[in-house]
């Protein structure tokens, strides 16, 4: 059996977007955290912002400089491609095209970042239209998606999202459906708890239905259900979700998503009170 510790605590800087990235790698250092869940947007990384490769890998390569100069480290990158401009599911095919080519420069740079594992999610379907033309469209864009982390030797973190963000992965029937019709090696799941609370799932069905080798990164934060809290500030059972990780032999990373605007006035004070919470149950190593 598996303990979980700090050392396997990581942090989205999504919640730092009002911050620049060197705001957001301080206060890592202060909160004592070294596992880094690196945003793809502004201020802090998008691709879009670079018009060649050669570019890209330059400024990687100054952000990873300053990450490691910190004793810090990627552990996973995720592009932002919730909406727009991207789609897996848009009707028009120039649209899944520039998806998918997205998410292959997405995976070059998370290899420049020193990580193999990138995250995705379903994003939402057009709701006018019959929802299972958008998930046929949505599996063939991931399928395709899969095929090029396949060649490049990433593992795709595949999450399920709340009903008022999709209409296309929202529960562990979705996301066992999915998996199954992509068929990929490449595949694997990022269970997001807040959105498991939402529609009423249990943690411990997800081991059960999808295999403890499935499950490879977890999206962790309080709620009532809803909501991304602060550790603490909601009602989630967070040791027992702790304790149902260390059942099953998990080792990977247990990333802090406290993604709600009320704290981005402040993302220090949010991630600080999370882990001071952590600390108080978790080993350090």
């Amino acid at each position: 059996m598996s303990r979980i510790t700090m050392e396997n605590i990581a942090v989205m800087s999504v919640q730092y977007v009002h911050y620049s990235f060197d705001y957001y790698l301080k206060s890592m250092q202060a909160c004592g955290l070294k596992n880094i869940d690196l945003w793809g947007g502004t201020p802090h990384y998008c691709r879009l912002d670079y018009p060649t490769a050669a570019a890209a890998e330059k400024m990687i390569a100054e952000m990873r400089r300053k990450i490691e100069d910190m004793g810090m480290k990627v552990v996973i990158y995720t592009p932002e491609t919730l909406a727009y401009p991207f789609s897996f599911s848009d009707p028009e095919k120039e649209v899944r095209a520039r998806t998918i080519d997205y998410f292959e420069m997405a995976m070059d740079d998370a290899l420049c970042f020193g990580t193999n594992k990138v995250f995705i999610n379903t994003g939402c379907g057009l709701l006018d239209l019959p929802r299972e033309e958008s998930w046929q469209r949505c599996r063939e864009s991931i399928r395709k998606v899969c095929d090029i982390a396949e060649k490049k030797g990433i593992m795709l973190l595949l999450e399920q999202l709340q009903p008022y963000e999709s209409n296309l992965l929202t529960t562990l029937p979705d996301m066992k459906r999915m998996l199954r019709e992509v068929n990929s090696p490449a595949l694997k799941t990022c269970v997001d708890l807040v959105a498991m609370e939402v529609v009423e799932e249990k943690f411990e069905d997800y081991y059960s239905e999808l295999g403890a080798g499935s499950i490879q990164h977890i999206h962790f934060a309080d709620g009532n259900p809803s909501g991304h809290f602060i550790l603490g500030d909601g009602n989630l059972p967070l040791k027992d979700y702790i304790r149902i990780m260390e059942a099953h032999d998990y080792t990977s990373f247990v990333d802090l998503e406290i993604n709600d605007s009320i704290y981005w006035a402040n993302p220090h004070a949010s991630v600080k009170r999370s882990a001071d919470y952590l600390r108080k149950f978790l080993p350090e190593k």
